[in-house]
C-alpha cells in the first residue's frame, strides 16, 4: 500500500502523520465500487425495488421458499433487516408467508404470481447491471474478479456462494 507523509502539520496540531493514498486501498475501493453498482442498479432497474430486494426475491425463486432465517444466512443479513425486507415486499404483494408443510411451526417466505412475474422483469435488468459494471474487463479479468471478491468474503466468514444449485 502507498502511503503518503503530509507535507505540513496537519491543523489539528498533531504534527506530520502518514495518511493513506485512498486509491490504494482496498476498502476504498469497494465502497466506491457499491457506489456505482447502487447507480447503475438504479438506472438499468428503475426505482421500484433495491438490489437486495431482488436478492430476496432471486433466493425464494430457486429454493421455492425459505424461512426468514434462511433468507439471512443466504444473503448475509442480519435478522431485522431480513425482516423489514420481507415485510415490504409482502405489502407489494411480491411475497407470501406461511406455515411450512413438513414443520407446521415454521414459517416460510414464498414468491406469489406478481413476485415472480417481478423476477423475471429484473433477471435481464440485474444480467445488464453486471455487463455494465465489468465492461472494462475481458470475461478472465471478470472470473478473476469474482474470484478474488469470493477469496476476501470466505476470508472473513462471510461466504459469498449460493447453495442453491445452478
Amino acid at each position: 500500500m502507498t502511503q503518503h507523509s503530509a507535507a505540513a502539520a496537519p491543523a489539528d496540531g498533531v504534527g506530520a502523520r502518514q495518511s493513506l493514498y485512498l486509491p490504494d486501498h482496498v476498502g476504498f475501493l469497494i465502497r466506491r465500487a457499491q457506489q456505482v453498482h447502487l447507480a447503475v442498479w438504479a438506472e438499468e432497474a428503475g426505482q421500484g425495488l433495491s438490489n437486495v430486494q431482488f436478492g430476496v426475491l432471486n433466493v425464494l425463486h430457486r429454493t421455492g421458499g425459505a424461512s426468514q432465517r434462511e433468507l439471512c444466512d443466504t444473503l448475509d443479513l442480519d435478522r431485522s433487516t431480513v425482516a423489514g425486507l420481507v415485510s415490504r415486499l409482502e405489502a407489494r404483494g411480491l411475497v407470501e408467508r406461511a406455515r411450512a408443510d413438513a414443520d407446521r411451526r415454521r414459517n416460510l417466505v414464498r414468491l406469489t404470481e406478481a413476485g415472480g412475474a417481478e423476477l423475471r422483469r429484473l433477471v435481464p435488468h440485474a444480467a445488464q447491471v453486471d455487463a455494465s459494471l465489468t465492461a472494462g474487463l475481458s470475461e478472465e479479468e471478470r472470473a478473476t474478479l469474482r474470484r478474488l471478491l469470493t477469496r476476501v468474503l470466505d476470508a472473513h466468514g462471510h461466504h459469498a456462494s449460493d447453495p442453491t444449485p445452478r
